[in-house]
């Protein structure tokens, strides 16, 4: 069975202000393209469908004509991420058209979604995304709990508590590993040794956001979500395990996000992942189906000179964050840059610093409030401030005492 996975759409996100809608629904004319050309028997979305709890009518409407698409060429199997609204996208799971699985419910973790090819079943196990603090107690079984009745509060915890359930039902389904049905785990999550990127969202509990690798033993994929930037990670050499179907490895994949979120993906290459499930697990290496760029994001840093010339002339076209380099604040800044780069999203100034600059000195109440002003000043723009303005930071700073002492 070939199956096509994807997650963290975030529907609905903005980037610096800019809609993205338009572009989100390029990549899903897209993803119902492959799906129909590489003829895939099953399409697994890991979380993040909307980039909010309560998305915009027009996210919706996009993501109902989405699984509609996609559900008249293979089964879809949808999950809600940290960012999505697990009772939101799931309040209709028993009413959507044939084909389409919302699994949002944690008492549903271990009944699986149950598909079949020509060499038999394909379970896909769909884990919701499991905050500690609302499934430590629905997932805590005899062996798992602390003496309080509840898992310990971590993602680690609960990861665990809701693979024992799938490895419970897999080893139930057949007495030998040969006999083991093929099998997918669906988990939205930061599993540990994955590269993060600066927009997703912090999901530590305790000071913990990890999950290892080695709790998704004794399945054949898993599909992951969480992380933006695609990749595949390596699955631990595990000490021996009472669980008959631990010595199974395997593959740990994140398909990332279909478009970049944030300036520190710009050097991600996006895609959607294939993957092919053989009569023994995964036949081959997955294949990277490289996703549509509306607009390249990058980086330019010069002076405001060189920018407006040639060294900005490969990037007018760009999604942009424009870093000024000049020693002193160039008039009109930002207009100046927005009528050479139209799609400039973020602008900067940032004036060099001399190599050997001495390091200011600590602030105390004994340092004299103008001199610390001078010393931020000269921080922010690169040189001291001239008379005439100290003289204004005098006048200010008079100005607030004489309202201290008036007030």
């Amino acid at each position: 069975m070939r199956i096509l996975h994807t997650s963290d759409w975030h529907l609905g996100r903005t980037l610096h202000g800019t809609d993205l809608l338009p572009h989100q629904s390029s990549y899903l004319d897209h993803l119902v393209e492959v799906a129909r050309a590489e003829r895939v028997g099953a399409v697994v979305v890991s979380g993040d469908v909307y980039d909010r709890a309560v998305p915009p009518v027009e996210a919706v409407q996009l993501l109902a004509a989405a699984l509609a698409r996609l559900s008249e060429i293979a089964p879809v199997v949808v999950t809600p991420g940290n960012h999505d609204s697990a009772i939101r996208l799931g309040f209709a799971a028993g009413l959507m058209r044939a084909g389409v699985h919302l699994q949002t419910r944690v008492a549903d973790v271990g009944r699986p979604v149950e598909l079949a090819d020509d060499d038999g079943p394909v379970l896909v196990y769909a884990l919701p995304y499991l905050d500690p603090d609302a499934a430590r107690g629905e997932l805590a079984d005899a062996d798992g709990s602390g003496p309080d009745g509840l898992l310990p509060r971590s993602h680690e915890a609960v990861m665990a508590a809701a693979m024992r359930r799938v490895r419970v039902d897999l080893a139930a389904r057949g007495t030998t590993s040969s006999a083991r049905p093929r099998s997918v785990v669906m988990a939205h999550a930061f599993v540990l040794g994955g590269q993060t990127s600066d927009s997703e969202r912090d999901i530590r509990v305790g000071g913990v956001d990890s999950v290892p690798a080695g709790v998704f033993g004794g399945v054949d994929y898993v599909a992951l979500g969480h992380l933006h930037g695609q990749q595949r990670l390596a699955y631990p050499a595990a000490p021996g395990s009472d669980d008959s179907t631990a010595q199974a490895s395997p593959v740990l994949q994140y398909s990332g996000s279909p478009l970049a979120y944030s300036f520190s993906e710009r050097h991600h290459r996006k895609a959607t992942v294939l993957v092919d499930l053989g009569p023994n697990g995964v036949a081959r290496d997955v294949e990277l189906v490289p996703a549509p760029v509306p607009r390249r994001l990058a980086e330019v840093t010069g002076t405001l000179d060189d920018l407006l010339g040639a060294a900005g002339a490969p990037h007018v076209g760009d999604w942009l964050r424009v870093v000024v380099t000049d020693g002193a604040r160039p008039q009109d800044l930002h207009a100046r840059v927005r009528t050479r780069f139209p799609h400039a999203l973020v602008v900067e100034h940032r004036p060099g610093r001399a190599a050997d600059a001495s390091p200011t000195a600590p602030v105390t109440a004994a340092r004299d409030p103008l001199e610390v002003t001078a010393e931020f000043v000269e921080h922010i723009t690169g040189a001291p401030p001239s008379q005439a303005e100290r003289d204004v930071l005098r006048r200010a700073y008079e100005h607030v005492l004489a309202a201290g002492r008036s007030a």
